[in-house]
């Protein structure tokens, strides 16, 4: 049985697209807001522990589906390369460590899943429109090593996602 709050979800999504309208997004050239949060194996992250390091942080909506899976397979595939590059992968979705970490092991992501339970990264990131959301925007933000957005993706091809990001930095 499909779940209502994605057909909600799904709703909203094609309205936005079909009115053209975009996610407010932050802006690039702004510091980053920092977050303190769970990963999917139970370890605290924080934006400020990261400093010195380039950060991708990519918002997905759930665990586990086709396009978040498509998606999370790019980073993983590209993994080596964006260490080469001096950059942390970090996913955010609003599901639980328990869904995160199934996730994460069922696809051997070898990065980590922040679980956002209590929506406050998706909410500061505009991931999400209010904390009733049930699911997080398909976005990503490119933060760099002092901290401040570098680039704001509000369009996202989960196939080629990866690739192009890694081919920027």
């Amino acid at each position: 049985m499909i779940r209502w709050s994605l057909i909600q979800f799904v709703f909203k999504t094609l309205i936005r697209q079909l009115l053209g309208r975009r996610i407010a997004m932050l802006k690039v050239g702004t510091e980053a807001p920092d977050f303190l949060v769970n990963d999917h194996n139970g370890n605290r992250v924080t934006l400020k522990d990261l400093r010195g390091k380039k950060v991708v942080l990519w918002f997905y909506p759930k665990a586990d589906t086709p396009g978040c899976t498509l998606e999370g397979k790019g980073f993983r595939d590209d993994y080596e390369k964006f260490q080469e590059k001096g950059t942390v992968i970090l996913g955010v979705s609003l599901d639980s460590e328990t869904e995160n970490k199934a996730f994460a092991e069922k696809f051997n992501f070898p990065y980590p899943l922040l679980c956002d339970v209590g929506r406050e990264i998706a909410m500061a990131y505009h991931a999400i429109e209010s904390k009733d959301d049930a699911y997080a925007s398909r976005i990503s933000y490119v933060i760099d090593e002092q901290g401040v957005i570098q680039e704001a993706i509000d369009k996202v091809d989960t196939s080629a996602h990866s690739k192009d990001l890694c081919s920027r930095l």
